[in-house]
């Protein structure tokens, strides 16, 4: 096939997204407890206006960076101080607090080295705007130093013809407070840990746990295992396991005052889960009529990948599960926008090459998944996947795909499925719709176009798009002109 030509019209709007090294995020900088002390003692020995000019120096420094340095000094004095043996340090002023809090706190660029794998949704909020616009969110995978992933957000506004304008995007990041006392299902575990090969070595520990357990409980149970038990690389590795997956499940929440470009979805921490990768966020219908916000994501911690749910109404509280089952595995699940037939429905590419197609009536369990379809043509050859939810049209479900072909590059390209039964492919488009053009060839990964979904708005399909694995644009299509060239399959 030829790389420099689409059978369709693509109109590239002249806009980019590129990674901004600006947007920091502070993290707690732990040491070894011997050395902890050893930091105290340095600094406690300084005069207490030492002490208060060093503070007002470092808050003069950094509170233009931050929305509230002192409370994240306070926060990060409060997790180091709880690691030590001794309770003296608990009556320290506040100032001596917060001088040490600065000590172990560091900045991470949450997008210093890429900023892509986009996918784009309504807003909530449809207030004020002129006709024929729509108010969107567009995620973005932001990748920081030591290739740390995490989700990000930007909003814009879609005109009557499918162009963008985009807010004004804030220097300010701000991480989510994570809800406390969360309770975890057992049932859930086990089914996970089977999936991971891992429920045998670590049955008793969940023996001890009630069907409803807490962090406290399961941490107790994992002591007592540990203090019984020799301990061994597959137990060591199977208990992290447990705990990752207790990491895994929780509900976080941004303060109202944060703008929607100040939220990042970030990892919990570098040891249990190292990347948020390629969130594929659906605006979906439920059966009454109400709205939600789903994404499927995959959960990366260095040596195992756990594909994860996001769930919304307001991108202001989240709620993060994982996904159960035997067809919840490998990368790039993207769920329908709504029930069909009374089911859940997911694309998914459960072996590294094929796309398939799996029903659920629980969001969270998936099993059985069913070929629907095998690379096809040149252009991917090497492997096919979704890029993002179906999208419904009057003549079925538009999914776009990717596919991989010579010297790994990556096209996007268009199948039809049947609106009633979605695993029946009606119809498709011989050649990409969106190939590399050669400005968009360099970067992390050459040769890659991608995306995590699009929209439908007005007469257009407009989709977020990543160039190279580095940074990210915007297409838009006719629809006419996409759905004319699909040409029909039996």
């Amino acid at each position: 096939m030829d790389y420099k030509k689409c059978p369709v019209k693509a109109i590239r709007q002249k806009l980019n997204f590129d990674p901004d090294e600006s947007r920091v995020i502070t993290k707690l900088f732990g040491l070894e407890k011997f050395r902890i002390y050893k930091v105290f003692e340095r600094i406690l020995n300084l005069s207490d206006s030492e002490i208060k000019n060093m503070l007002e120096n470092v808050i003069n420094n950094f509170e233009h960076r931050h929305m509230n340095i002192q409370r994240i000094f306070k926060d990060n004095f409060d997790k180091i101080n709880s690691q030590l043996d001794v309770t003296i340090y608990y009556d320290l002023p506040l100032y001596k607090k917060l001088l040490i809090g600065s000590y172990f706190t560091l900045e991470y660029s949450i997008e210093s080295a890429a900023l892509f794998n986009p996918s784009i949704v309504p807003h909530p909020n449809q207030g004020n705007l002129d006709e024929g616009e729509l108010r969107a969110i567009i995620s973005f995978r932001a990748v920081g130093e030591g290739h740390m992933s995490s989700i990000v957000f930007r909003g814009g506004i879609l005109n009557k013809n499918g162009d963008i304008k985009m807010d004004e995007n804030s220097h300010l990041v701000e991480m989510a407070k994570v809800i406390p006392d969360a309770t975890y299902f057992k049932k859930d575990f086990i089914l996970k840990l089977q999936d991971l090969g891992k429920y045998e070595i670590v049955k008793k520990i969940l023996d001890d746990l009630l069907d409803e357990f807490t962090f406290d409980e399961l941490d107790k149970s994992i002591k007592k295992f540990r203090k019984e038990n020799p301990q061994t690389i597959d137990h060591d590795r199977a208990i992290e396991t447990l705990y990752w997956l207790e990491r895994s499940n929780y509900e976080m929440e941004f303060n109202s005052n944060i703008h929607l470009t100040e939220r990042v979805i970030f990892p919990r921490s570098t040891t249990d889960i190292k990347a948020i990768e390629d969130a594929r966020f659906v605006y979906f219908t439920e059966e009454d009529g109400s709205k939600k916000y789903y994404a499927t994501y995959t959960a990366y911690n260095g040596f195992s990948i756990l594909p994860q749910l996001i769930e919304t109404r307001d991108f202001y509280r989240f709620r993060i599960s994982t996904l159960l089952g035997a067809g919840s595995q490998n990368k790039g699940m993207a769920l329908f926008p709504e029930k069909i037939n009374g089911k859940y429905a997911l694309i998914s590419r459960n072996d590294s090459e094929n796309m398939f197609i799996m029903f659920s009536d629980n969001i969270h369990y998936w099993e059985n998944p069913k070929l629907l379809r095998e690379p096809k043509y040149p252009w991917e050859f090497m492997q096919v996947g979704n890029s993002g939810s179906p999208l419904k049209t009057e003549k079925g479900w538009l999914l776009l795909t990717h596919g991989v072909g010579p010297v790994r590059i990556y096209a996007i390209g268009a199948i039809l499925l049947d609106i009633e039964d979605p695993t029946k492919i009606i119809g498709e488009i011989e050649n990409p719709i969106l190939i590399p053009e050669e400005k968009e060839r360099n970067g992390y990964v050459p040769n890659v176009v991608y995306s995590c979904g699009g929209i439908i708005h007005n007469d257009y399909l407009v989709l977020p798009y990543a160039m190279s694995d580095s940074r990210s644009g915007i297409v838009k299509y006719k629809i006419k002109d996409i759905l004319d060239k699909i040409k029909p399959v039996s």
